[in-house]
């Protein structure tokens, strides 16, 4: 065996919080009930495993470097650190660390996801500026005192590697399966990698951490909450999508070319990966309006998730919502998010 595939053997133990070694596909269809919750968490253990193995040829190997801070300053009840972090050796990362002036000691952290809508330029900035369907999360973790990094994702921000954003994307995408890697594995790695140095700081809980993101930031959220069980929170918003609903309405086109990973369907579901995330506090709120957001299929992971979360005494820990809008948050999605911060970051 070479040393590579022991090295990438260790990384998914690792990753997936001390994993079981067991058999690489599903031991239980998704008619199956877990007995136990051992049971339960063993099979995701093995799930786990499986669900990184699709990701591609992850930088595995390399140790990142300590984080570079560019400059500091001030905003409204908060320091700004500007970042340029190294989670995968081949280009720096750049990043923004929000710190409240008034926090506890420790803190809960927040993993801020940035969406795509083609606004390529803006990346991690979009915690500080909001969007024109997501007004800024920059004053809420502020005066929470929630400690929130945000990263710029591959081919975004200060990663946009090429004037027209699409065309960077695409060549980034087709490049990386040359080398048998997968622009969306690669982007998870580096939030994964993010949770790593966030925990890091002192200013932070690690056993309080969230993760929170709209349409691309949403898909990454609820990924990253499957694959890595330091997020304690989940909360995506606008992108709880049923892979074989938007096939059925034949709109593949409107997800970007990141979002695709291959043989995905031969082993996972969308309600698959989500439950991966059980029993931790869960909240998705979505669009019956939005065509990249079947709501035939957010009832579909609904209905498969809700069970789990009863069996486990969780209930109320797994929310799921459609609202009567479109790709957009409302004001009343905004209260529940920020209802779900203060139960399951803030008051923890």
């Amino acid at each position: 065996m070479s040393h590579s595939l022991l090295h990438r053997r260790d990384f998914l133990k690792q990753t997936a919080s001390t994993v079981a070694v067991g058999p690489s596909l599903s031991s239980m269809t998704t008619t199956q009930s877990p007995k136990t919750k051992s049971d339960f968490t063993a099979y995701q253990q093995r799930r786990r495993r499986e669900l990184w193995s699709l990701l591609g040829d992850l930088p595995l190997k390399h140790r990142p470097k300590p984080a570079k801070l560019i400059t500091t300053e001030k905003g409204n009840g908060y320091t700004l650190e500007h970042l340029e972090l190294d989670l995968n050796g081949i280009e720096p990362v750049p990043a923004l660390l929000l710190i409240p002036e008034k926090r506890q000691k420790p803190a809960p952290g927040l993993l801020y996801i940035h969406w795509h809508g083609g606004t390529y330029p803006t990346g991690k900035k979009e915690l500080l500026q909001g969007q024109k369907v997501l007004p800024s999360y920059a004053p809420v973790v502020a005066e929470k005192g929630i400690v929130t990094l945000a990263i710029d994702s591959w081919c975004f921000g200060a990663r946009q590697h090429n004037q027209v954003g699409r065309t960077g994307e695409e060549d980034t995408f087709k490049q990386m399966l040359w080398y048998g890697q997968v622009l969306f594995g690669m982007m998870m790695f580096d939030e994964h990698r993010a949770v790593d140095y966030l925990i890091s700081r002192t200013e932070v809980d690690p056993k309080r951490i969230g993760a929170f993101g709209l349409s691309m930031g949403s898909t990454k959220a609820w990924w990253l909450a499957a694959l890595d069980p330091r997020i304690k929170l989940c909360i995506d918003l606008c992108c709880l999508t049923d892979f074989e609903e938007l096939i059925k309405i034949n709109n593949l086109r409107g997800h970007g070319i990141y979002y695709y990973v291959p043989r995905l369907l031969n082993h996972f579901q969308t309600h698959q990966i989500n439950e991966l995330i059980v029993p931790r506090p869960h909240l998705s709120l979505n669009g019956r309006k939005d065509p990249l957001t079947p709501p035939a299929g957010v009832e579909r992971v609904r209905d498969h998730l809700t069970p789990l979360y009863q069996k486990f005494g969780k209930a109320d820990d797994c929310r799921i919502e459609l609202f009567d809008c479109g790709h957009e948050e409302t004001p009343e999605m905004r209260r529940l998010v920020l209802e779900w911060m203060d139960r399951h970051l803030v008051g923890s």
